[in-house]
């Protein structure tokens, strides 16, 4: 469920609220009772935790290649240079 955030137009007060996206938004204040609005938010970033994404998931070995000829064990360089 998403977290939305809400302000209140009377006394200010900020509050979050868990609610399912098919829920109607909440309208009146729980402090003074007043009006308030939902607070359109940037949300949360994307937090890269570990010794890496790209190191350890992604990358082949050190020792391969797709066929561009870098690695001496390259079947693509034996190729060109017989």
């Amino acid at each position: 469920m998403p977290t939305y955030e809400y302000e209140c137009n009377s006394c200010g007060k900020s509050f979050e609220a868990f609610q399912s996206m098919s829920d109607e938004p909440i309208s009146s204040c729980p402090a003074c009772g007043k009006k308030v609005r939902r607070v359109i938010n940037g949300g949360t970033g994307i937090i890269f935790k570990g010794s890496g994404f790209y190191v350890n998931d992604s990358r082949k070995p050190s020792g391969s290649c797709d066929s561009c000829g870098s690695s001496p064990s390259c079947p693509s360089a034996k190729k060109e240079t017989a």
